[in-house]
């Protein structure tokens, strides 16, 4: 599951439809463009208490993934504790593979 999740975010952020790190993200959060947050394992307690708040706060689902960031690193060449999928086919198929699991 996660060679596949990590797949996607490489695919992902190739057709740049990611937004990483905490000013990217929350960007894309305030701006709408966001359609899915995700935080690292690794992100610090700060961090993912501000981003629950702020995709509760503009309706957008958020997931708690157990890689890290170094893991998100190697596949994307970006290393951040959070980050959202800005198109909506990406995020319905990470959250299909994150929901089976």
């Amino acid at each position: 599951m996660h060679d596949k999740l990590l797949s996607l975010l490489g695919l992902a952020r190739g057709a740049r439809l990611v937004s990483f790190g905490h000013d990217a993200a929350k960007s894309a959060l305030r701006n709408g463009r966001a359609r899915l947050c995700v935080l690292c394992s690794d992100a610090s307690p700060r961090l993912a208490e501000e981003f629950r708040y702020l995709a509760e706060t503009h309706n957008k689902p958020l997931y708690e993934l157990a890689l890290t960031s170094l893991e998100i690193k190697q596949a994307t060449q970006y290393k951040a504790a959070v980050l959202t999928i800005d198109d909506k086919g990406f995020a319905g198929k990470i959250v299909q593979l994150l929901d089976s699991k």
